[in-house]
């Protein structure tokens, strides 16, 4: 059950949006399930009602100050269940109502000068709760934190309701949008609200900004509108920004700050993203195969950001896991920016969740996410990968490593008690999982074919490896599908030079192997991670330059992060 408390200036037009059900389909039969006074006259109901006359009787102590009325005196709670739950009937809804006014302090339990309000209900889910905030002794009533006075209720009701138990806030998320933003949103063809739509972009437009003027260069590139608030020395102190094409009653933009959209998106606490430590250079990565495209490249030095910073997340502090957070959110904003469409879906879906994810109250160490900055960087400006051959590879390669990250974050974030995280955390894993699959299908099925093909003493050879180093794995591994790759790995890393018992023997002991469901696929997929190997030539063209392909890792595997 979700509350959602704003405030607003005119009662009548909020009257009129209830009621309206001309161009508003989701609007069906708008009544009253509650108000201050049980005989107050329904214009849904009640033929010689009017709105007018309801919007009056809502304001009268309201008009009664004159000059002193509060300018934002309509207090707006819509409250909605979540999808699946059952429908309440009208008399729950009126508990409901009655319960987030009290709550909220807007209308005491037994407090006869309590402010005057009605509840409208215009759709099987939700109710709109209306009240003036003038009492009937012309003072204000105290509903200090009503937001989370409301939510606080709500989350009583749902287990006494019998409904969805929804996680519990804690102030960090972002504003969702309003009932008639969403319904706007509805006329004008927009997929979301302008509200959603605006945070997307300014998201996108910042992950990877070098600084201030690239950061405002892309935003305009997303094609919105953009108003800076400037000092009289030229310098931005805010900004504003604003869809193409919505605009108020009186044709003007409808304006958003950067901190109405979710608190990390304000100019002050962007510019703290723009600092580089003095002390860190950049710095060659030895995964970053020679001849690779630059989108490949660009993937590869963020495997090994990424992977270090998954690291931090299970050892470092909490200030610096929650930079390594923000860092993460980026990349996958990255990634749903510049991946082929056979992932882009996921990978879009898989950056709003994680965005919820990468913010809580704990102040991050902005320098620690620098090496993720510099990747996301890279991986924008190298622009969009193909979904085949090396770009491929390299895209599963990171996708492998963000799904680590991002199993951490739901357990970092459960572990202290940021349940709302931690669930969209988990609801990103699930996203990058299929977009993983998608992703690594073309260079796994390479990667066996070429074992396929080896030459029987090399298939041996091999074969005789494992037995020597893995001798409690090595008849699992030769059962598995995903055998050939793993004799393909190992024929390359023979290739290259590598000790190839010692590296296998060495890639077996970073975790266990029970649990995963192919083995030979997650050894594939450390062998890669341990050093560089390059992939198997093409058929049937002779000699073709090397490239790079990537190592598969089963569900089971990504779901907990490995020792280091």
């Amino acid at each position: 059950m979700v509350p959602d408390v704003s405030r607003g200036s005119r009662t009548i037009g909020l009257i009129h949006y209830l009621y309206r059900t001309s161009d508003i389909e989701a609007h069906v039969d708008p009544h009253l399930v509650a108000a201050y006074d049980p005989h107050l006259p329904d214009p849904g109901r009640d033929a010689h009602a009017t709105f007018s006359d309801l919007a009056a009787d809502l304001d009268l102590w309201v008009d009664a100050l004159g000059d002193n009325a509060p300018k934002k005196h309509v207090w707006h709670c819509p409250v909605r269940t979540a999808p699946g739950d059952r429908i309440l009937s009208d008399e729950e809804w009126a508990i409901v109502a009655r319960r987030v006014l009290n709550a909220t302090g807007i209308v005491p339990d037994g407090d006869d000068q309590a402010c005057r309000w009605i509840a409208v209900r215009h759709a099987p889910d939700h109710i709109h709760i209306v009240a003036t905030l003038v009492r009937a002794d012309r003072t204000r009533p105290r509903h200090h934190k009503d937001g989370t006075r409301a939510q606080a209720e709500c989350r009583k009701i749902e287990k006494e309701f019998g409904l969805r138990r929804l996680k519990e806030g804690d102030g960090t998320a972002a504003k969702r949008p309003t009932s008639a933003e969403r319904h706007k949103a509805e006329r004008l063809g927009q997929e979301a609200a302008s509200r959603e739509l605006l945070h997307e972009h300014v998201r996108r437009a910042l992950a990877g900004a070098a600084d201030e003027a690239e950061f405002f260069d892309r935003l305009a590139a997303e094609g919105v509108r953009i108003k800076k608030r400037t000092a009289p020395s030229g310098d931005a102190l805010g900004y504003k920004v604003a869809m193409v094409g919505d605009r108020n009653d009186t044709q003007e933009p409808i304006w958003f700050a950067g901190s109405t959209l979710a608190p990390d998106l304000s100019l002050p606490r962007i510019r703290k993203r723009f600092t580089i430590p003095t002390d860190t250079a950049a710095q060659a990565t030895a995964l970053e195969p020679s001849g690779a495209s630059a989108p490949a490249r660009a993937r590869y030095v963020a495997v090994q950001a990424a992977d270090s910073a998954l690291a931090s997340m299970t050892s470092a502090d909490d200030n610096t896991a929650a930079a390594q957070l923000i860092g993460i959110g980026e990349v996958l904003d990255a990634l749903a920016q510049t991946s082929p469409r056979s992932s882009r879906t996921e990978l879009q879906a898989a950056a709003r969740h994680f965005e919820r994810a990468s913010r809580s109250h704990i102040r991050a160490k902005n320098e620690e996410m620098y090496a993720l900055r510099r990747a996301v960087g890279q991986i924008v400006h190298s622009g969009t990968a193909l979904g085949r051959g090396p770009d491929g590879a390299a895209t599963a390669l990171i996708l492998d490593v963000v799904i680590l990250a991002v199993v951490a974050a739901a357990r970092w974030h459960a572990a202290r008690g940021h349940a709302q995280q931690a669930e969209a955390a988990q609801l990103t894993a699930r996203h990058l999982r299929t977009a993983y699959q998608a992703t690594a299908a073309g260079p796994l099925a390479t990667l066996r074919a070429h074992g396929e093909h080896l030459p029987a003493p090399n298939r041996r050879r091999h074969t005789a490896t494992v037995h020597a180093a893995l001798p409690h794995l090595a008849d699992r591994l030769q059962a598995e599908p995903g055998w050939d790759g793993l004799t393909a790995v190992l024929d390359q890393a023979e290739h290259a030079g590598h000790n190839t018992a010692a590296l296998l023997a060495k890639a077996a002991a970073q975790r266990e192997l029970d649990s995963a469901d192919s083995a030979s696929d997650v050894l594939v997929w450390r062998l890669h991670h341990l050093g560089y190997v390059t992939a198997p030539p093409r058929r049937p063209k002779p000699n073709p330059a090397p490239t790079p392909v990537a190592a598969a890792i089963p569900q089971q595997e990504a779901a907990r992060p490995r020792r280091r």
